[in-house]
């Protein structure tokens, strides 16, 4: 189980802020089998107020709960902390301004389900090790 920290303008919708973009393809079914696997998932985006709980609500009514939004733990609040970082302590970033850009959502459900890294994927491809198999002795 990792926690995972997605980002929402751009990585599950296209980027139209403030307005909300059209679905990026096969996002919200990645997050929901993510969830249901059962990472934590945080919303994790610039958007505050009335915006951020329109990309809340827009989630909800795609099949997609966060575990938390804009911060650590789903009941963290900024008054709880004396001294308060927007650091996020995650284990993984889902962000269209990675280095690189937005793996495919395929790829991004591939890392997590199979423990496979980005480099894994892009080497050796989605389900098969395409690399070639060892010879044994006695088949030469």
């Amino acid at each position: 189980m990792a926690k995972i920290a997605v980002d929402f303008d751009g990585t599950i919708v296209e980027d139209r802020y403030p307005k909300i973009g059209e679905e990026i393809p096969f996002a919200t079914e990645t997050l929901r089998m993510l969830i249901a696997e059962r990472h934590q998932l945080i919303l994790w985006t610039v958007r505050e107020g009335q915006l951020l709980q329109e990309a809340v609500d827009w989630c909800h009514e795609h099949g997609v709960d966060f575990w938390a939004v804009n911060s650590d733990y789903p009941a963290d609040e900024k008054e709880d902390h004396k001294y308060f970082s927007r650091k996020l302590k995650a284990d993984y970033f889902i962000d269209d301004r990675n280095v690189g850009g937005l793996p495919d959502w395929g790829q991004i459900y591939h890392i997590f389900h199979e423990h496979r890294t980005y480099a894994d994927i892009i080497r050796n491809g989605f389900g098969l090790d395409t690399r070639p198999k060892k010879k044994h002795w006695w088949s030469r």
